[in-house]
């Protein structure tokens, strides 16, 4: 096989670059983080509860529903649905 081949496939990635969950963690594990702060300044008298812990409790839904739907498509594709999106 020449090494210049155009046409070659390329290997694939390992599976740690290409597996969603650690990444949904981190972000959700963020934003809780960031919610707990604002929980605290808000109980302290700092700074009122407003929109901003809003937007991080709706940031660790989302994280939640992103890992449910992952959890869904990997259990279809286990069952072997034909329409299942290869992870």
């Amino acid at each position: 096989m020449n090494r210049f081949d155009m046409h070659a496939e390329p290997p694939p990635l390992p599976k740690r670059l290409t597996d969603p969950v650690p990444v949904i963690l981190a972000g959700s594990a963020v934003w809780a983080a960031v919610a707990v702060v604002l929980g605290i300044l808000a109980a302290t008298g700092v700074r009122p509860l407003d929109v901003w812990f809003a937007a991080t409790l709706v940031g660790v839904g989302l994280g939640v529903v992103g890992l449910a739907v992952l959890a869904l498509q990997r259990r279809a594709l286990r069952r072997g649905v034909k329409g299942a999106q290869k992870l």
